[in-house]
């Protein structure tokens, strides 16, 4: 009697409840107080922004894989629908819509399904989506609404520059922090939400809230966003420390910029995030040390995009030097 095949299917082989497509909800869950509070402050154009980011996104990812690469349509596992979200996140709200359109093509058909889909790609597609549309488009995703409390008109809001903007280029111009604490917000506004910018950054305590709801589910673990936190926190405390009228104070670079978001929701991404603990510090340290480097030395004021990026091209090589205990494996016992 002939044996029955053996089948050889591809890792993780260990099953649980929880899925792809359950983490993908959860992290969609965890967004909304933060899209909340957008809309609140941008109104119908931050609604806008999402739902044309999400539609393309799942449009884009719905006909590339029945017509194009001819598999499975994925589009209900969460993966597109979030990758939507985290790119109006990353935008001005009021982008022209073609350009948002644009910007999720790139991010699912070129940073995702290009290579293979979901579990396959090297970088964070909604970052790549937004870094394109940057470099492409430098004018339009820099012309950063300003905050209007309960905005509910779709007109074009007066743009003005973020935070992190209005400091670099006042630094430029030869002024001192003392000059430019009147034209920034205070840190209870950037923690509120009610400052300039993109989606992502409004309100610094939606973000937190979300992050710690995906912490609590345990979605992610700490080491990623608080490693990433606390690097930038010391490596801008000590330039701070060092020349106060120079460099902005730690707290202003945590709450701006999209720091937060970052650090909680797109350097987390399971799929471009190393595997083990000591390799997410690593990978966090890197992210944290080259956004300061962007923000102080680089061409723009915000640079978490950037570093989460690069940091995903050395992934494999943090894996490969910190890789999990095989299962079956015996530890050492210490000779006493």
């Amino acid at each position: 009697m002939d044996s029955p095949p053996i089948v050889i299917s591809a890792s993780p082989h260990l099953h649980s409840e929880r899925t792809s497509k359950k983490i993908m909800y959860d992290v969609v869950i965890a967004l909304v107080p933060a899209f909340l509070v957008s809309l609140y402050i941008f109104g119908f154009n931050a609604l806008i922004t999402n739902s044309i980011a999400i539609i393309s996104c799942l449009l884009f990812e719905y006909l590339i894989q029945k017509y194009l690469m001819k598999t499975e349509v994925t589009i209900t596992d969460g993966s597109a629908l979030l990758t939507g979200l985290l790119l109006a996140f990353n935008v001005p709200a009021g982008l022209p819509i073609w350009m948002i359109i644009v910007g999720s093509l790139v991010a699912i058909g070129i940073a995702k399904l290009s290579f293979g889909g979901l579990g396959f790609n090297v970088f964070n597609p909604a970052l790549v989506g937004r870094v394109f549309l940057l470099v492409c488009f430098p004018v339009q995703m820099t012309l950063w609404p300003m905050a209007v409390v309960n905005n509910t008109t779709i007109a074009d809001a007066v743009s003005g520059a973020t935070t992190l903007g209005i400091i670099k280029e006042g630094l430029q111009f030869g002024g001192t922090m003392t000059e430019l604490s009147a034209k920034i917000p205070s840190s209870v506004d950037m923690l509120l939400g009610i400052t300039g910018g993109s989606l992502g950054e409004m309100s610094a305590i939606a973000l937190l809230l979300g992050g710690l709801y995906l912490m609590i589910r345990k979605v992610i673990s700490w080491h990623i966003p608080v490693t990433v936190l606390l690097t930038m926190g010391i490596m801008t405390g000590i330039f701070w420390s060092i020349d106060p009228e120079h460099y902005a104070n730690p707290v202003i670079h945590l709450l701006s910029g999209g720091a937060i978001l970052g650090a909680f929701f797109m350097a987390t991404d399971m799929v471009t995030s190393p595997m083990t603990k000591k390799g997410m510090v690593i990978f966090a340290i890197g992210i944290g040390l080259i956004t300061v480097i962007i923000r102080f030395y680089g061409a723009y004021p915000e640079g978490i995009s950037f570093a989460i990026l690069i940091m995903n091209a050395f992934v494999p090589l943090i894996n490969s030097f910190f890789k999990p205990r095989r299962f079956g494996s015996k530890i050492k016992a210490k000779i006493m």
